[in-house]
């Protein structure tokens, strides 16, 4: 009788355990895992010539979402190619991933990038940045959005103001 009193005993304790794991499974959210954006998903673009001078290469990297207010690319600049001025409302990081660039803030003198270098422009400072006049440079743009917004393009880089021109 013993015996039949604890298998039964067992039987609804697990039963009972198996319906509270059901209803915290149905209330639980499944757990955050990773996802992959593989190479290639989204297409280069051409920089417009509206904001760029030169010949520039956009390829999208990740888009700004509900998970980071950051949008990132990878910018390539052809020898002499370079961006208008302009500013960033959250700010902007570029680390040079390869050849050598420029990069100047409004009233600063232009500043010599190299592969390694990382760049904080701050929101709202005025730069622009680019290749040197003899070689490209690519560099990784991670860019913060606020309110949708991410760039606020100015006037372009003059020729006097583009160093070697």
């Amino acid at each position: 009788m013993n015996r039949l009193l604890c298998a039964g005993t067992a039987a609804a304790v697990f039963a009972l355990a198996a319906a509270a794991a059901v209803q915290a499974n149905e209330q639980t959210p499944p757990a955050p895992s990773q996802s992959i954006r593989r190479a290639g998903e989204q297409a280069s673009t051409v920089g417009p010539a509206e904001f760029f001078t030169g010949r520039v290469r956009v390829d999208p990297v990740w888009p700004a979402d509900g998970r980071i207010n950051a949008s990132g690319a990878w910018v390539t600049f052809e020898p002499g190619a370079r961006s208008a001025w302009h500013t960033h409302p959250a700010g902007q990081r570029l680390v040079v991933l390869s050849g050598v660039g420029l990069t100047q803030q409004w009233g600063q003198p232009v500043q010599t990038l190299r592969p390694g270098d990382v760049v904080w422009c701050p929101p709202g400072v005025k730069h622009w940045h680019g290749a040197t006049p003899t070689t490209a440079m690519t560099h990784l743009a991670v860019t913060g959005t606020a309110d949708g917004k991410n760039v606020t393009w100015m006037e372009k880089v003059s020729d006097e103001q583009y160093p070697g021109k």
